[in-house]
């Protein structure tokens, strides 16, 4: 008779409904836009992420387009994740930062220009680490996407 070696079973993270996480994020952008942008961005604290808006060009239609995403700060730069609710496929505002990287970002300190670009190598595993220190559960939310979550990096220009 073997025995075999009874380990815990590490249950893993829920992520609400697709349907849900869309409604949170575009009522959130509603609420920011209703208030005219006094309610709806925060900045990051300690081991929580902030929320700021993103405004970018779109690729095809060349029209502003805006999205509210989570991130922190690193140093000057300001550090997000392309990461579509954790859902399969890339975010539309990502796509468009890669074709008009020039973007403007609007955090509770007001607008900025900045840059965006993927992080790579050593970088990318440095805020992949920070990324973890906030959110316990990114690598078992990340194992859930076919390849890569690009982590987007937002420098001033």
């Amino acid at each position: 008779m073997s025995m075999k070696t009874l380990e815990p079973k590490v249950k893993s993270p829920r992520l609400p409904p697709r349907w849900f996480i869309r409604f949170f994020w575009l009522n959130h952008r509603r609420l920011y836009r209703a208030t005219r942008g006094h309610v709806g961005l925060w900045r990051p604290k300690g081991d929580r992420w902030g929320a700021m808006c993103v405004i970018a060009t779109g690729r095809h239609t060349g029209e502003e387009r805006r999205v509210m995403v989570g991130y922190f700060e690193d140093r000057e730069n300001l550090v997000t994740m392309a990461m579509n609710g954790w859902m399969p496929g890339t975010p539309a505002w990502w796509l468009n930062v890669q074709a008009h990287p020039e973007v403007e970002v609007i955090t509770v300190d007001g607008l900025r220009k900045v840059r965006g670009r993927a992080a790579h190598g050593e970088e990318r595993a440095r805020l992949w680490a920070r990324w973890s220190e906030i959110d316990q559960h990114l690598d078992q939310y990340a194992s859930r996407r076919h390849g890569e979550t690009a982590i987007v990096v937002f420098e001033p220009r």
